[in-house]
């Protein structure tokens, strides 16, 4: 089934809440430490963010891990991409032997990447003319992604996907969510050039035509969504529920968070945005959630890579509030002479 607003409130009315107490107590820290006062304020924020969501007074990044999802599309019989479908298939085997390029990040970042199939080879729904996924393949994908998180053992998450054609689907998505035109949120995706982009916009804009009277965020990321975009939504409410900080990647892995915001705020709470890609859409739909991106490097690679290039960052802003030491601590109490 595709889960109604309301089921989708009841998994989170139970989901544990940040920990004001340990983000007030790394608060109060960061306020403290060894530094003029406000020098490095955003990446203070940061380590008050870890330090909500792993519920601590010592945030770390210890075992962050990226989850990419990879599903075909059958909105690519359009021709909307610059690379045919089968290139879904060749990345997923890039990312299960270590060879793609989140796997070099993930190194670096001290960190594991773990691939998840959810429709390789099972191409969704042409968008333009018909739903992208119906119940059943909704909640499959839903459960996968639930699944993937329950299994993981991070304190920290990325979800990163792959799938020709899901740059599309991320399009149709945002310009749904946010009641915007295709040519607000259609951009070159894998490198298309003018022609095909105009093409692409029109696309969207017919699957916009098609489900204008869908009001509920959940059904619209079925109408025009993915197989990966539904498995991530599914495994951001897991990550929720289990008070897992989640990193955001770019566009694609944006617009389900953007359908979950709609629907229930509560389901994104622990969302931080990782980068801004180039698509033009991905600041819109980050303008609408509120956030600011650590990173705004033009990326547009997808697989989880602009988010996983943030996570030394994170860490460091972690290590730079447990392990430099307070005024107190370093100069002594205060005495009276």
């Amino acid at each position: 089934m595709i889960p109604s607003i309301d089921h989708l409130s009841s998994l989170l009315d139970d989901a544990p809440p940040g920990d004001d107490d340990m983000a007030r107590a790394v608060r109060a820290r960061a306020d403290d430490i060894l530094r003029p006062a406000g020098a490095l304020a955003r990446l203070d924020e940061l380590a008050v963010w870890v330090a909500r969501w792993q519920a601590t007074d010592q945030p770390d990044v210890a075992s962050p891990e990226a989850i990419v999802f990879a599903a075909d599309h059958g909105v690519t019989a359009e021709g909307v991409s610059a690379y045919p479908a089968e290139v879904t298939a060749a990345m997923l085997g890039a990312f299960e032997s270590g060879q793609a390029s989140i796997s070099v990040l993930a190194a670096v970042a001290g960190a594991t990447v773990r691939a998840v199939d959810v429709g390789v080879g099972r191409p969704t729904g042409n968008l333009r003319v018909e739903a992208a996924l119906d119940r059943n393949r909704f909640a499959e994908a839903w459960t996968a992604g639930q699944a993937a998180v329950a299994e993981s053992s991070a304190d920290m998450l990325v979800f990163g996907e792959m799938g020709i054609g899901n740059t599309t689907a991320a399009a149709a998505v945002t310009a749904a969510i946010l009641g915007v035109s295709a040519e607000k949120t259609v951009g070159r995706g894998t490198g298309i050039d003018d022609g095909t982009r105009a093409h692409k916009v029109q696309v969207v804009e017919d699957a916009l035509d098609r489900i204008v009277t869908v009001r509920d965020p959940l059904a619209v990321l079925a109408e025009v969504g993915g197989a990966e975009l539904v498995a991530i939504a599914g495994a951001t409410v897991e990550a929720r529920r289990r008070r897992i900080p989640v990193l955001l990647d770019g566009y694609i892995a944006t617009a389900p968070i953007l359908a979950l915001d709609a629907a229930d705020h509560r389901a994104v709470e622990h969302v931080m945005a990782g980068h801004r890609s180039a698509e033009p859409g991905h600041r819109l739909a980050l303008e609408r959630l509120g956030l600011e991106p650590l990173l705004d490097l033009d990326l547009r690679l997808g697989e989880a890579s602009g988010a996983m290039a943030a996570i030394p960052l994170v860490r460091s802003a972690c290590r730079l509030v447990t392990a430099v030491p307070t005024f107190a601590e370093f100069f002594g109490p205060p005495t009276d002479d």
